[in-house]
């Protein structure tokens, strides 16, 4: 018979340790770097003796903002969740997982930024070269994350249907599609980039990263990845696209998600969409 581990010999560091391990595959290197960071700083309310009370004073005590005491709050459900499950082999009752007697810190539903087409329009024109007016206009046609983006090769593009194919969270790959305007800026850059050697771009995460800062401050525009990808979702729900299609053509998992990129769609926008039922 296995002998199950007990309270008195199973340290933090060890079920941190589990944890991370049984972290599914496909889960980002930031990602994973969120859980190890958070927890560790977490670590006096990670054990098989906490109480939901130690978990509320913690999160309480914690001086920072709502928003980050929410991220401490994600970090510690997830792994409460796990201890408590089969897949931890401890055999606790999964109703006495303290997770469940806290509350999520309340956080404002704040409307993060997303660029106008006129806007996008402008960015575009303000980038310094050819490659990186192809890097906006393609972050901006397929909603890619910053990891996807940089992560393509010249084969996974098939430039008659417009479609790349990226490994997306989760460890599955998609389709991103992409129009006209942004083939024509891509062949072109490819033109300029003749030893590419497969690959798509001469730059790389953190290069990327400082093109964008660049951009941001010499247009007064928000201008990072992420923002990006809320005008992607916004623009297609702004030209009457609806959330399912969204939320596959952006490659997102749940509708959940689309909601939350495109918080910047006003009610004057569904407006202009609207048609008369009854006629």
């Amino acid at each position: 018979m296995v002998e199950q581990p007990t309270c008195n010999r199973v340290t933090s560091k060890e079920l941190l340790s589990k944890f991370r391990q049984s972290r599914r595959q496909g889960l980002s290197l930031r990602t994973l770097q969120f859980y190890d960071g958070t927890l560790y700083r977490a670590s006096s309310v990670v054990g098989l003796n906490v109480v939901a009370q130690d978990i509320i004073r913690f999160l309480d005590d914690l001086p920072t903002s709502n928003g980050n005491k929410h991220a401490y709050y994600r970090c510690l459900r997830a792994f409460y969740n796990w201890l408590y499950s089969r897949r931890s082999g401890y055999n606790l009752n999964p109703q006495d997982n303290p997770i469940l007697a806290v509350e999520p810190p309340k956080v404002e539903q704040r409307i993060m930024p997303s660029l106008t087409q006129e806007q996008l329009d402008y960015v575009i024109e303000q980038a310094e070269c050819l490659r990186d007016r192809a890097i906006i206009s393609l972050f901006a046609d397929t909603g890619l994350r910053l990891a996807e983006l940089t992560s393509i090769n010249v084969d996974d593009i098939d430039w008659e249907h417009r479609l790349i194919r990226v490994w997306v969270k989760g460890n599955r790959q998609e389709l991103a599609v992409f129009g006209e305007h942004t083939k024509s800026l891509l062949q072109a850059w490819l033109c300029e980039y003749k030893n590419h050697n497969g690959k798509l771009w001469d730059i790389g995460y953190w290069g990327i990263n400082i093109l964008c800062r660049r951009l941001s401050a010499k247009t007064g525009l928000s201008c990072n990845p992420h923002t990006y990808r809320r005008t992607f979702a916004s623009c297609l729900a702004k030209n009457g696209v609806n959330d399912i299609a969204i939320m596959k053509l952006g490659r997102w998992r749940s509708l959940g998600m689309v909601e939350r990129y495109t918080r910047s769609v006003k009610f004057e926008d569904a407006l202009a969409l609207y048609q008369p039922i009854v006629n």
